[in-house]
């Protein structure tokens, strides 16, 4: 009966300093990561609520990853048309100068060089990589958006449109635009006009003069057609923006509900740890005190 009760004795404080010892650990451990939560028999409610929390966020990772492509994209395609409208105001201005009537053959010609030049690095912009390394103005396609036929004439090879992106809660923006957006116009395409005007000044038209003043109608709507495309890659990179602030918003206030919810009240868990500490420590001590009385002695 006695080894019994001593045997029970020494159980019962093993269990006692092994929950103590457990208390402090995890305290310490929620001290160090900031979370309350260890296992979701900790608070079942609240564990739901933070795997629930946990799946938005990992959710609006990716719609702003996503986001962030769509943005880089119409980035690109801004600066790409910012380069066709400084090409375009060039050839405007040769031109203006081709229009001239004592201008001799070959300084139409000499004209004609340089346009010829600026219709290769159209069709190299026209044929610019987004940031996946595919056309930036073919649609979906993975190759060039352009290709040039027998005769030199620019064609276009993309798709007939630019797919959308989702950017979270049932919204999306397209990525792009397609080639025919904004080199189409009027029957004909920027292309077109400037080989045609390229042609002419070398001594394809019977009148080159009057084929240059032609051909500024044609530039300036091609020019028009340009800008207003850039407005509408600005008012998408507005809207993404836009979408962005807002889910950042809402990752802000998931991150303080998680706080909330699963995070750790430094303040309460130091006191509770100082408070476990100290009843540990009383413990082991008024156990070391009991367990040296000399009845326990004789009890053995």
């Amino acid at each position: 009966m006695t080894s019994v009760s001593t045997s029970a004795f020494y159980d019962r404080f093993n269990l006692d300093m092994s929950s103590l010892r457990s208390r402090a650990e995890a305290l310490q451990a929620a001290i160090g990561s900031g979370n309350r939560l260890t296992r979701s028999s900790d608070d079942p409610v609240a564990a739901s609520r933070m795997r629930t929390l946990g799946r938005a966020d990992a959710f609006a990772a990716v719609d702003l990853s996503i986001a962030a492509r769509a943005s880089s994209d119409l980035t690109l395609a801004d600066s790409a048309l910012m380069s066709f409208t400084d090409s375009l105001i060039r050839v405007q201005e040769l031109a203006t100068q081709a229009a001239n009537d004592v201008l001799s053959a070959s300084q139409r010609a000499g004209i004609a060089t340089e346009i010829e030049q600026i219709s290769g690095e159209l069709l190299r912009l026209a044929n610019t990589r987004d940031s996946a390394g595919h056309a930036l103005f073919g649609g979906d396609t993975a190759g060039d958006a352009y290709t040039l036929d027998g005769a030199g004439n620019a064609v276009y090879i993309g798709t007939s449109s630019a797919s959308d992106l989702p950017l979270g809660d049932g919204q999306s923006v397209t990525r792009g635009l397609t080639g025919p957006e904004f080199l189409n116009f009027g029957g004909t395409n920027l292309f077109a006009v400037v080989k045609g005007l390229a042609d002419a000044l070398a001594g394809g038209a019977a009148d080159p003069a009057q084929a240059a003043r032609d051909a500024l109608g044609s530039l300036d709507t091609g020019l028009e057609t340009i800008t207003t495309q850039q407005t509408v890659i600005g008012t998408r990179l507005n809207w993404i923006d836009l979408n962005t602030e807002r889910r950042t918003q809402m990752g802000e206030l998931r991150a303080q509900e998680e706080a909330d919810v699963g995070g750790t009240d430094l303040g309460e868990a130091v006191s509770q740890l100082q408070q476990t500490m100290t009843v540990l420590e009383a413990s082991q001590a008024s156990f070391a005190r009991l367990s040296s009385l000399s009845l326990f002695d004789f009890l053995r």
